[in-house]
């Protein structure tokens, strides 16, 4: 009898030291499939970040606005984003959310789906050019090297991310951003390189752009 009752506590030991191993072998089992899981994670947001740092992004304004409904009222926000490369391609979208970094999301991935290339001579624009689009009119004018970028914020914004550092600007409209913007916009679509203006007229070169300018985009084209 002794040695029966002796042996039992024995067994029942033996199978909960081998309940515990394993389940200790279970928990370093899930503890690397969690650490590879958020490995993995960590690689991707970098990426993601990777991804976004080759884009200059300004947010030029955010609203919010409400539409009227049965219940009551639905707010919601509007973000106006313009997005470049700063290498003479920039975009300008709009994005609606219930959040806001959902609606600046939205307009970022509509900017970049407006993309267009921007004449360039070296660090300026080609020529002087007037836009107007609703009640804004944005006037930019070529300026010399070291110049800087004269603007106010919202014109400042669309230039930095189209990789223009030496400009003259003035707005001759309406304060208001989005009409700044799209003015802006605009101006910069108009612009044509003299290579293209010769073309059209039908003339040399030589004869539609001023010396200094043709030895300044014969020094970014070598």
């Amino acid at each position: 009898m002794s040695t029966e009752e002796n042996k039992a506590p024995e067994a029942v030991a033996g199978q909960g030291d081998s309940q515990q191993a394993g389940n200790d072998s279970g928990d370093r089992g899930r503890g690397r499939g969690r650490g590879r899981g958020e490995g993995g994670g960590r690689r991707g947001n970098r990426q993601d970040r990777e991804e976004k740092s080759q884009f200059i992004e300004h947010v030029i304004t955010i609203n919010r606005v409400s539409k009227v409904v049965k219940g009551g009222r639905r707010f919601s926000f509007t973000a106006l984003v313009v997005v470049g490369d700063g290498d003479g391609m920039v975009g300008m979208g709009y994005g609606k959310a219930k959040e806001v970094p959902a609606a600046i999301a939205k307009g970022v991935e509509e900017a970049k789906k407006n993309f267009f290339r921007v004449p360039r001579i070296q660090k300026t624009i080609p020529h002087p050019i007037t836009a107007e689009d609703a009640a804004g009119i944005v006037l930019l004018r070529p300026a010399a090297p070291g110049t800087g970028v004269i603007a106010g914020g919202p014109v400042r914004a669309v230039l930095d991310a189209a990789g223009v550092h030496d400009i003259l600007s003035k707005s001759l409209g309406s304060s208001n951003a989005i009409n700044i913007v799209h003015a802006t916009i605009a101006a910069l679509k108009g612009l044509e390189r003299p290579e293209e203006v010769a073309a059209r007229r039908g003339l040399p070169v030589d004869e539609v752009a001023p010396a200094a300018l043709l030895r300044a985009n014969e020094g970014a084209n070598s």
